[in-house]
């Protein structure tokens, strides 16, 4: 990439909040300012719909990047129903955009309704276009979450019309790809984690004297607590923290929280179970410094930031082999693969591990090394924007200037006044006796 860039990223999603998408983009674009290097940078410009009246219309990233609110129906949160309403009003607002001196060089959008308002301006103003899905509704449904019924049509008609599909798993690619999307327009680039907050030294929460086993996950049905806590059963001396689920003001009143006590009761490591609640990000590397390992055990669309994190702070992770599971965690090198919903099998592996100081030592290592050297968001940007130049236009070379006619006029003479018995390389010929 030779010359700065204009890059619009888009979502509809809660850019101010701490979902995985939402964090990854808005670190997204911190790094590809961040990537030029020396000189003028690329100018990263996040595009969102409003959801708070009070939101400024412009707030900055960092160096480089910023954050822009677009009105586009009401300053609320909003069902994806009620997105799908305003799709348009979202894309008239980037089409003024993006219509005059603000037209970017490239256009990616994030999530599917973002991608859908995002792709038809692009087409439209003729402006290169790439799309990350995170995640596909086939594998939402496949774990369980609710799915809008025309997501799957329309995830379609997206990753067929753009020119780039950025997959952030070898799963979501394959996904991908079986929707229809082509396979020359398919990259990989996986999640990346910050690494300057994720770090093995820092402060840590308090904690006891058993070996602690952590798990985060934002819905904890979801994130599969409940056989974590029947495997918690065949590993008498470790103790599971759990941060994800409602505030922590709020877990008495939690009907998932109350039955996963229930559960915990009745299997008899109520004791040996604490329930946090839900934990600002920057709490979290306090909590897993804490771990001897992470448990990340959703049988499908596990979070891909989680076993990251983990790792950067030098924690090794068991794991379902699904999602970004399967590509992050290297099994017997940063941590292990584990089969999903069974808990005995689960239990039996995570304690033969903690008792195996070397084995967890060397894990630790490894997981913190793979962390940092591939998952780190200076790689990952610059491969987002090697994937980028295969959609913009090549740059021109430079012209070669043309001789000058007093150069042609001087080699003309030279020429001309040249003695014949001199050779070419300038040299006089020997003669010949």
């Amino acid at each position: 990439m030779h010359r700065p860039l204009n890059i619009a990223l888009v979502s509809a999603s809660d850019l101010d909040g701490e979902h995985a998408q939402s964090v990854h983009v808005r670190d997204l674009a911190r790094s590809l300012a961040r990537a030029a290097g020396e000189g003028d940078g690329h100018r990263v410009t996040v595009y969102t719909r409003r959801r708070d009246p009070a939101a400024r219309g412009r707030v900055r990233l960092g160096p480089g990047a910023a954050l822009v609110h677009l009105d586009a129906g009401p300053a609320r949160p909003l069902t994806d129903d009620e997105l799908l309403e305003h799709v348009r009003d979202l894309a008239d607002a980037l089409r003024r955009r993006w219509s005059g001196a603000g037209r970017p060089d490239i256009v990616h959008a994030h999530g599917w309704i973002g991608g859908l308002a995002a792709c038809a301006v692009a087409r439209e103003l003729g402006i290169p276009f790439a799309h990350s899905y995170h995640g596909v509704a086939a594998t939402a449904r496949r774990a369980g979450r609710p799915v809008h019924p025309h997501r799957d049509r329309l995830e379609r008609a997206i990753g067929r019309g753009a020119g780039l599909v950025l997959a952030g798993t070898g799963e979501e690619a394959a996904a991908a790809v079986r929707m229809g999307v082509p396979r020359p327009a398919m990259a990989v680039i996986p999640y990346a984690v910050d690494t300057d907050l994720f770090t093995q030294t820092g402060p840590s929460m308090p904690r006891g004297d058993r070996d602690r086993l952590v798990m985060v996950c934002r819905d904890l049905e979801a994130g599969d607590v409940a056989t974590a806590l029947r495997a918690l059963v065949h590993v008498p001396d470790a103790e599971l923290a759990v941060a994800g689920g409602p505030a922590r003001e709020e877990l008495e009143n939690d009907p998932v929280v109350h039955r996963l006590t229930l559960l915990a009761k009745e299997l008899h490591v109520a004791d040996r179970v604490i329930f946090l609640g839900r934990l600002p990000r920057k709490a979290l590397p306090k909590l897993l410094r804490t771990a001897r390992l992470v448990l990340s055990l959703a049988p499908a669309q596990p979070s891909p930031a989680v076993p990251l994190e983990a790792m950067a702070c030098g924690v090794p992770v068991a794991a379902t082999p699904v999602g970004g599971n399967a590509d992050e965690v290297l099994d017997k090198i940063t941590g292990l693969h584990v089969p999903a919903g069974r808990p005995v099998v689960i239990g039996r592996t995570v304690r033969r591990l903690l008792a195996e100081e070397t084995t967890l030592h060397g894990y630790s290592i490894a997981a913190a090394d793979r962390a940092r050297s591939r998952y780190s968001w200076d790689r990952i940007a610059a491969e987002t924007l090697r994937a980028y130049a295969r959609l913009l236009p090549e740059p021109e070379a430079a012209a070669v200037p043309a001789p000058r006619a007093e150069d042609e006029s001087e080699r003309t003479l030279e020429d001309a006044t040249q003695d014949p018995a001199e050779s070419a390389d300038g040299r006089t010929p020997a003669l010949v006796g």
